[in-house]
């Protein structure tokens, strides 16, 4: 029942190390950290007591330091359902041959990212020419690859364009890096900003957003290709049987920032698959 999830944020320096030797009766699971461990934590507990329930087994959650390594426990058999972004979900497909994305968030059909600054004469991305820029992780989808993509549409390379470009990791990060002045502006995924903002993580008399990405589809839960398909078909099931009228049911929508969750296919990241393309980020 979920025990070790606490006592697991202890050993997140340490590598992924899933053992890939296991019997089919635990559901082993993890997600790409674009936020803090122990919020990935608090978020994932409810959702894995549900999952538990309806599958009659139980899920065992570890969380990781970086994205690869979810891409490559994946591909090693030793997770079985991943929280993924849109180009991790792309790059374990492509690693795998066979990754599995399952459902995501009514939301991800139509995900932006948002571009903060703290600076007032900042109005448009035309105005930080020479200024220091903020980026998430390297293999996030919203927090760099769609940004730079849409960045290098408008004929804008980062690394020519800005004075210094710096990757925060995360993207409660990044807006934590525009507040304190150590860059002049960050790009981060829309739906972390209005969280933040929601809890007042940030201040909004300092940082404002002052631009909006295209739509684009991102964040999906995904199984590894050779699940049990009886059991694939129990997960899909499970998230998609979460019912907003439902209380219960409702706060763990609530702390996935989901109003439902909804099928997803692996042709709906076409998209993100040419923009990594495009950026020389997928080989």
């Amino acid at each position: 029942m979920l025990k070790a999830l606490l006592a697991a944020v202890a050993g997140l320096a340490l590598p992924f190390c899933f053992s890939s030797a296991h019997a089919q009766d635990v559901l082993r699971v993890s997600a790409i950290p674009d936020e803090a461990p122990t919020e990935l934590l608090r978020k994932f507990e409810p959702l894995g007591a549900y999952l538990e329930d309806q599958l009659g087994m139980p899920v065992k959650f570890t969380p990781v330091s970086d994205y690869a390594a979810v891409v490559e426990a994946l591909a090693a058999d030793r997770v079985d359902l991943a929280w993924l972004g849109g180009f991790t979900f792309v790059q374990a497909r492509e690693k795998t041959g066979d990754a599995i994305p399952l459902v995501q968030r009514e939301q991800d059909q139509q995900f932006t990212s948002t571009f903060i600054t703290a600076d007032p004469a900042v109005e448009s991305i035309a105005d930080l020419k020479g200024k220091t820029f903020a980026f998430g992780s390297v293999s996030s989808t919203s927090g760099s690859l769609m940004p730079r993509y849409f960045m290098l549409k408008d004929g804008i390379v980062p690394e020519q364009f800005f004075d210094r470009v710096a990757y925060s990791g995360a993207h409660d990060a990044t807006a934590a890096w525009v507040q304190a002045g150590k860059a002049d502006a960050g790009v981060l995924n829309a739906s972390v900003w209005n969280k933040l903002v929601e809890a007042g993580k940030v201040d909004t008399t300092k940082v404002r957003v002052f631009a909006t990405t295209p739509p684009y589809y991102d964040y999906n839960w995904t199984v590894r290709g050779d699940l049990e398909p009886a059991l694939v078909d129990k997960i899909r099931a499970a998230f998609l049987a979460l019912d907003p009228a439902n209380p219960e049911h409702k706060a763990i929508l609530d702390l996935q920032a989901a109003t439902r969750f909804v099928e997803t296919r692996p042709e709906n990241y076409e998209g993100i698959k040419e923009a990594a393309l495009a950026a020389g980020l997928l080989k």
